[in-house]
C-alpha cells in the first residue's frame, strides 16, 4: 500500500505520522511527537523576542523518523509537511544544512541558519508596525508575521541580514533541505500569514515592499498548497530517495483538513491557543482591505477555498499561566506544589461549583485585532473567591472571549449545524466542555482529532 510522512513542527513538539491507504480511505498506521524544547533567548530583542534553535527542532524531527518502523519508512512514495505559520528562519541557501549517516539513512542538521522567530514574537509594537507601509492585502499585519519580522531586522539589525540569501516559514525550511531548493518555494497560506501578499493575484506586494528597503530577495516563491515542491535527494532516514514532497503547509489548515468533513461543521480548538473556524462557501472572496477591527480572518485553504477563523491568542496558554501563579504563590509562602499536580485539583474545585458570579476577561495576551486589550476581573464578591469559583470563571472567560470574536448569530448564518471541539485543553479540561456546551447553542462532538501531521499526509 501507499505509505504517506506527514510532518508537523510545532511551536512546543514536532510529530510525524505514517497514513497508509486502505479499502476504506486513509488510515493512521503509526505516529510519534517529541518535544522540542528549543525556546531560545533573543538578546537583539529581548524581552519581547521569541526564538527557537533550529538545530533542536532538527533534532526532535529526526528523533521521531528515527523511532518509526523502518519497513514503512521505506514504503513511503510522498512527504507532506506542515507547520507554524507566521514565522520566519533565514538561512544560505547553499550551506543550509549538512547531510550525515545515522542509523538507518542519510539525516540533515542545521548548519548556517539562524534561529527561528516565532509567531509568538513580540519585537514589532504597535507603534513600529504603524511605521510600515500598508499592506495590498486582506490579512491585518501583526507582529510575529515573516515580512513584519524581516522588516525589524532591516531597520534595527542590517548586518545580520547580510549573512543570509534565503528565508522562509520553518516548515518551507525543511522542504528546502529535502529537495536540495536553490530558493524556497512558499504555499498561499504560509505566504498569506507572512503578510505583504496578494491572495487574489498569488503574489508578494513587491513594489510596496521595494519603495520601503524591504530586502525582497528574501521572498520565496509562491505555489499553490496541494503541490509537489520537488523530490527527496537522500534516502532521508531510509525514506527512498526520490519520494514526492508537498509545498509546505500552514499547520493551522492542516488541523482542519484533519478533521472537517461537513461545511456545516465548525471546529473549535482550544490549545495552547484557541481558534473557532468554519469553511467559507464556495466562491467566497475576502475583501481586499482588512477590516482591522474585525477578529474574523479568512485563511486561505485548499482549491481556492477559505477559512473563516476567531484565532484567539488566548487559550491554554492563559491556566497555564494561572497554573504557575498558584505554584508561585504556594512556593512564596513556603510551599513546595509541582504544577502537575495543581491543574486537576483546580479542575476538580471549578466541577463543585457550578456558576460563579465573578467575572473573568481573560486576554492576558491580547488579541490581533485588539493588542492593547490585557485581562480584568470583576464581579467579585466575598463568596466567590474560591479556587473552584476562580477556575470556573476562567474557563468560561475563556469561552466567552470566542464567542465575542465569532457571535452565535454570525455561525447561525453561515449555516453551522455542530461544533467539532478538538485540542489538548479541551480534552483535558471537563469545566472548559461544560462551558463550551453552556455558550453554544448547537450539539457538541469531541474526540474529533485534529492532527497538522497526519492532515498533511491526508493533503498528499
Amino acid at each position: 500500500p501507499t505509505c504517506v510522512l506527514g510532518i508537523d513542527l510545532g511551536t512546543t513538539s514536532v510529530k510525524a505520522a505514517l497514513v497508509t491507504g486502505t479499502e476504506r480511505g486513509l488510515a493512521l498506521a503509526q505516529s510519534c511527537s517529541r518535544e522540542t524544547q528549543a525556546h531560545s533567548d533573543s538578546p537583539g530583542a529581548a524581552p519581547q523576542g521569541m526564538e527557537q534553535d533550529v538545530q533542536k527542532i532538527l533534532r526532535a524531527l529526526n528523533e521521531c523518523l528515527a523511532a518509526l518502523p523502518q519497513q514503512q519508512l521505506q514504503q513511503v512514495t510522498h512527504v507532506g509537511v506542515s507547520g507554524q505559520m507566521h514565522g520566519v528562519v533565514f538561512w544560505k541557501s547553499d550551506k543550509g544544512c549538512k547531510w550525515s549517516e545515522s542509523g538507518p539513512g542519510p539525516a540533515f542538521e542545521a548548519d548556517e541558519v539562524s534561529h527561528l522567530v516565532t509567531w509568538q514574537d513580540g519585537r514589532c509594537s504597535p507603534t513600529f508596525l504603524t511605521s510600515l507601509p500598508v499592506p495590498q492585502s486582506h490579512v491585518s499585519l501583526a507582529t510575529g508575521f515573516g515580512c513584519a519580522t524581516v522588516f525589524w531586522y532591516s531597520k534595527n539589525s542590517p548586518d545580520f541580514l547580510k549573512a543570509y540569501d534565503a528565508a522562509g516559514t520553518i516548515q518551507d525550511y525543511v522542504v528546502a533541505m529535502l529537495c536540495d531548493l536553490k530558493k524556497p518555494l512558499m504555499s498561499v497560506q504560509n505566504a498569506a500569514s507572512w503578510g505583504y501578499f496578494n491572495c487574489r493575484n498569488k503574489s508578494w506586494n513587491t513594489e510596496i515592499l521595494k519603495k520601503s528597503g524591504f530586502p525582497v530577495h528574501l521572498l520565496p516563491e509562491v505555489g499553490d498548497p496541494g503541490s509537489i515542491a520537488g523530490r527527496t535527494t537522500c534516502a532521508w532516514h531510509g525514506i527512498p530517495k526520490g519520494a514526492k514532497v508537498g509545498i509546505a503547509l500552514g499547520d493551522f489548515q492542516c488541523s482542519v483538513y484533519s478533521c472537517l468533513t461537513e461545511r456545516t461543521d465548525a471546529v473549535l480548538n482550544i490549545s495552547t491557543s484557541a481558534q473557532l473556524t468554519i469553511s467559507m462557501p464556495l466562491g467566497f472572496q475576502p475583501q481586499e482591505a482588512p477590516d482591522p477591527s474585525s477578529a474574523v480572518t479568512y485563511f486561505p485553504y485548499f482549491n481556492g477555498d477559505y477559512l473563516a477563523v476567531a484565532a484567539s491568542l488566548n487559550g491554554g496558554n492563559v491556566l497555564a499561566t494561572f497554573v504557575g501563579m498558584v505554584a508561585q504563590w504556594a512556593q512564596e509562602l513556603g510551599f513546595q506544589v509541582q504544577e502537575s499536580a495543581i491543574y486537576p485539583r483546580i479542575i476538580q474545585a471549578a466541577l463543585a461549583q457550578n456558576h460563579s458570579k465573578l467575572s473573568v476577561h481573560p486576554t492576558i495576551f491580547g488579541e490581533r485585532h485588539l493588542p492593547e486589550l490585557l485581562a480584568s476581573v470583576s464581579s467579585i464578591g466575598a463568596s466567590e473567591l474560591s479556587l473552584g469559583h476562580v477556575t470556573r470563571a476562567l474557563c468560561r472567560g475563556l469561552v466567552e472571549n470566542l464567542c465575542s470574536m465569532f457571535p452565535v448569530q454570525h455561525l447561525q448564518e453561515l449555516g453551522v449545524s455542530r461544533i467539532l471541539g478538538s485540542g489538548s485543553a479541551l480534552a483535558r479540561n471537563e469545566v472548559l466542555r461544560q462551558e463550551v456546551e453552556r455558550i453554544f447553542p448547537f450539539p457538541v462532538v469531541y474526540g474529533k482529532d485534529v492532527d497538522a501531521a497526519v492532515g498533511a499526509a491526508m493533503v498528499m
